[in-house]
């Protein structure tokens, strides 16, 4: 059996139903690669009272998971919830072609607590993510999805890549809108769902503070009164 478990977005947000599969399990490995966490992998080792083994991409995205799921239970966890990542819907994909059992337990994601802007869930557009750059490798698909979604007046959520600093990511987004979105105030969130939670509202030239990862960008399309009341307390 493959148990794909969401953590939800702190140490102590994993659910009961997690808690009882990984009983369970003879393997827990840990999805690593997709966000930087606000816990340490010692922090959820003492919580769920097991080793959990690190996974990598590679290993994630190959079919070794599910070699192993043939033949005993193995728990995959996962940072907020299981399926937001076409990973994980890859990896169903493959049970199902190989006869592999598997549960989905679901939790909390970074898309429940963007509601705490104030932003109503249901005006949101397509969700966008924000790679790292290099010299070499600078993709800008991301703005034509901010793009899309000013033209219906949605908002916009831009998923910050693993190991992106916010001066950084700033920078990507200011070099990369000149022309072509009509860029002034954005939200940045920190940290949705922990203690030490942050969430700004203001000129996206004015942000200078560093914030700790993980986190977002938040573009708002139309607001309306009730938006605005909320947004404004940031």
């Amino acid at each position: 059996m493959l148990y794909l478990i969401g953590l939800g977005l702190n140490e102590k947000g994993i659910s009961q139903e997690g808690l009882e599969a990984i009983k369970k399990c003879k393997k827990i490995y840990l999805e690593s690669y997709t966000v930087d966490f606000p816990y340490s992998k010692e922090k959820l080792e003492k919580i769920i009272k097991k080793k959990v083994i690190a996974a990598e991409r590679d290993f994630v995205e190959s079919d070794n998971p599910i070699k192993e799921a043939k033949k005993e239970d193995v728990a995959l966890l996962i940072y907020g919830s299981p399926l937001t990542a076409t990973t994980h819907i890859s990896l169903i994909q493959e049970a199902g072609k190989n006869k592999v059992k598997y549960k989905i337990i679901y939790n909390a994601s970074v898309l429940d607590a963007a509601a705490e802007t104030g932003l109503q869930l249901y005006k949101f557009g397509k969700i966008a993510s924000m790679p790292k750059w290099s010299k070499s490798y600078k993709p800008t698909s991301f703005i034509e999805i901010i793009k899309d979604n000013q033209q219906i007046n949605a908002h916009s959520l831009i998923l910050i890549d693993i190991g992106l600093e916010l001066k950084d990511a700033i920078d990507q987004l200011l070099e990369v809108s000149k022309g072509k979105i009509n860029l002034k105030k954005v939200i940045v969130c920190s940290r949705l769902g922990n203690n030490d939670k942050e969430i700004v509202y203001k000129n996206v030239r004015e942000i200078k503070k560093n914030m700790k990862p993980p986190f977002c960008f938040i573009i708002p399309g139309k607001l309306n009164f009730m938006e605005k009341e909320v947004l404004d307390r940031f």
